[in-house]
Parts: C-alpha cells; structure tokens; sequence
C-alpha cells in the first residue's frame, strides 16, 4: 500500500494503547490521518518521505486551548492569520480561541459566526472556539453551545473590557445552574473582586508593588466559590491560568472528592519568577501575576503530582503602546503574556533543568489538553489520529528577539532569553500549515 507521506526517525508515538514511548519507526500518513507504524527499516512506501536527523524527534501537534487572537474589534492587537502562524510555528496545530477582547465578544451564536467566518480563509493551524458567559446571556447558554461552542468561560472580577462583564456570586450560581442541564463546562477566572478591591494601590513602577494588589487570597477565594458551586450542582468547571499555589491544597481536597475540576497553569507562571522581574517591566504584566520562586516550585510540583492537568499559552496579546502605557507604571499598562509561540521552548527549557522528560511536557501541552477538549484525534502520534506532527530539535539552543517573532506586536516577556528546544517543522494532517479547519463540539 502506498502512502502520500512517510516519516522515519524516532518519534514519541503510542501504540496500541500503550502510553506514548519514544521509539525509533516510520510513521505513515495517508489522507491526513496516521495510517500506520511501523519500526524504522520497515520501508513502507509513500509518494513522499521525510527522514528525521540524528538530533530531532517527532512530537504530536501541541493543542493550546487558552489563546485570545481578539479578530473582530481589536485586530491590531492579534489576528487569525499572524495568532495561527506563531502558534504553527511554536508546534501548535489546534488553538482554541477565547471568547474576549473581540468585538463582539463570543456570547451569541450571531457573534460566533462573526469569529468563525473570520477565521474561516486565515487559520493556518485549526481553531476551534470558546463562549463567554456574561450577565447578559445567563438563560441563553444553551443556544451558544448547541452551535458548537466547546465550553463557556466566565470572569469572577471585572475582565478589563466593558463589553465582557464578570458574573458576580449570584450569577456563577446562575451558570452552574443553567450549564448542569446540558452538562456544559464552565472555564473561570477565579479572582475574588472583594479582595482585589481590599489590596488596590496607587501602582507605580515596581513590580512587587503590583503583585500586592492581586494577592495569592484573590485566587484562593475565587476558588473556593468555585468548588462550592461544583459540589452543589455537578457542573463541570476549569481553573484557567492557575497562579497561585495557595490554592492547591482545596483544589486537591475537591478533586479526591470526586469534584469534576480541571486545573491549567501556563507557562510563565512556570518559567518566570517575580524577583527577575525589573522595575518598569510592564512587559511582564498579567493578571493574575507571575509570583515567586517559591510558588513556581511548588506549580512544578503539583504538574508532576497530577494536581494540574494542563499547560496552556494563555496568549493574550496587545499593542505596543498599551503594554507600555504609564511609562512602566504597572497600573497603567495593560496585561497580557504573549507567549503562543513560545510555550513549548520555554517549559522544556524549564523542565530540563528540573530533570522533567519530554514525555511529559507532551502530556501537559499536547495529550491533555487534547483530551480536555475533547478532540478525539489530536494529540498523540497514534493510528487513526490527525498527522498533526512536530520535527523538534530538544537540544538546539536559540536567543528570542521579539521583533522576528510571528504574532502581531513586538513585545515578549522572553525578549533576550535563551531557550532550549526548537521546532523546525510543523505539520497539520501531514501538510504545510496553511489550510486549518474549524472544529466545534459537534464534531468531537
């Protein structure tokens, strides 16, 4: 039987249910899907071939479920076209989009349409796309997710755009309530306004100083509503970008409850530390804030002790002008880690330092996320599933300069940093990326 491509080399590949392994094999694909594996030397045929180097391995397509491209309303600050091309360069195959800063924000099946036909002749990897759930739609949940919404994310505190206001205590009652009739997932930004109110401050240049006024008890308490209203209702419901490790020790109790709660942390919360954080250094503002050293430890920890399912982008774009608003007063500038294109090179960067293999920086990035979306044929090198591949070199080493960065603005928190990991390939369904597809639930 010929092929339309074979690939030989050693690949991170699972077979027959086995957890993926690094072996050496010949992949062959056919009509976009993995059609079969084989041991190197097998010589199956194909119309074409590519043959691994020595320092290269084949990785499946990394699936990064938190990213904002903001098209339509706010394209100057990131885009289908440039988001999918950093994300395809970085290893990513699959996005999924989230709901804000666009204009409309995702939070109707009209508005959804909008982002759709947008992304529709641009993606060059595939988008898949996340509602919002906002006070206004509370009761109409149901029509965003039967057009094909893969879940619904709300703010506990206020979300930074007018347009996507946070739900209050009543109101994530009310979601639960409304997303437990239809087993719909609720992703949340779990920050308690009471506290954050509590902790504001006047700002100013220092980092430390910005990190007060969004303490480790915001995080915690917005959690601990979370998991109130899961054991109430049932509802399954997600922890976007975990920041704070305080929050670990309820968020393991809920999970050995038997709790449907999924946890993601991203990578700078894993890779950065708040005391190499300059003053000025607005370029590093996020909410919630990258912390210590102390508290990376202690995300690494919980990775490795299965306490958090993911490792995400949470790619969150903006203007020059708006990263650096204030002239590095940190409460004028607006936050957001632009990290799509980067995330895998900096968490193997990381991991390798802590003695992590590779095979679960994949799980994290890659196999998880997958499952969590429910994307049944991505992310794992395995018969039947998409040829997304990865042709990555862990051992090259490469300096970031964000102005040859792929995503729209020349801002990185990473600018200057060396990293360790290299893609140089990226394949979606065995091609070029270029020609990315729209997945929704109804699909998966």
């Amino acid at each position: 039987m010929s092929h339309d491509l074979v690939i030989a080399g050693r690949a991170l590949v699972a077979l027959e249910g086995a957890a993926p392994t690094f072996a050496d094999v010949e992949i062959a694909v056919s009509d976009g899907r993995i059609a079969a594996i084989a041991p190197e030397g097998a010589a199956l045929d194909a119309a074409h071939r590519i043959q691994l180097h020595s320092d290269e391995v084949l990785l499946p397509g990394l699936v990064d479920t938190h990213v904002h491209v903001n098209e339509p309303g706010r394209t100057e600050w990131e885009g289908f076209a440039s988001a999918t091309r950093a994300a395809a360069a970085g290893g990513v195959t699959t996005i999924i989009d989230m709901p804000l800063n666009s204009i409309p924000p995702t939070v109707t099946p009209e508005a959804l349409e909008l982002k759709r036909t947008a992304a529709r002749h641009q993606a060059a990897v595939d988008v898949g796309f996340w509602g919002g759930a906002v006070p206004a739609n509370l009761g109409s949940l149901r029509a965003l997710h039967d057009a094909g919404v893969f879940g619904f994310k709300a703010f506990l505190a206020p979300s930074g755009v007018d347009e996507f206001p946070h739900l209050d205590a009543a109101g994530l009652d009310a979601a639960l309530d409304e997303l437990a009739a239809f087993d719909g997932l609720l992703l949340v930004h779990a920050e308690d306004p009471g506290v954050l109110d509590a902790a504001a401050n006047a700002g100013g240049t220092a980092y430390d100083t910005y990190v007060e006024s969004r303490p480790d008890e915001a995080e915690v308490v917005a959690i601990s509503r979370v998991i109130a209203g899961v054991r109430r209702t049932g509802t399954r419901a997600h922890i976007l970008h975990l920041s704070s490790a305080a929050a670990l020790p309820e968020l393991r109790a809920a999970r050995a409850e038997g709790l449907p709660i999924t946890v993601e942390t991203c990578p700078h919360y894993l890779t950065l530390a708040s005391e190499t954080i300059p003053d000025g250094g607005t370029q590093f503002k996020c909410a919630p804030p990258i912390r210590g050293e102390a508290n990376r430890d202690a995300l690494w920890q919980a990775l490795r002790d299965g306490d958090i399912d993911l490792v995400v982008s949470d790619h969150s774009p903006a203007t020059a002008d708006l990263k650096f608003a204030g002239h590095g007063d940190f409460a004028q500038a607006w936050g957001g880690i632009a990290g799509v294109q980067l995330g895998l090179a900096a968490v193997w960067t990381a991991a390798v330092e802590r003695e992590v293999p590779l095979t679960d920086v994949v799980r994290w990035m890659s196999t998880s996320p997958a499952a969590f979306a429910g994307l049944p044929h991505k992310g794992l090198i395995a018969v039947g599933r998409d040829a997304d591949l990865v042709v990555f070199a862990p051992d090259e080493r490469f300096t970031v300069h964000a102005q040859e960065l792929l995503h729209k603005n020349p801002v990185s928190a990473y600018d200057g940093a060396e990293l360790r990991g290299v893609v140089r390939r990226t394949l979606l369904r065995g091609a070029t990326p270029g020609a990315g597809e729209l997945p929704s639930r109804e699909e998966t």
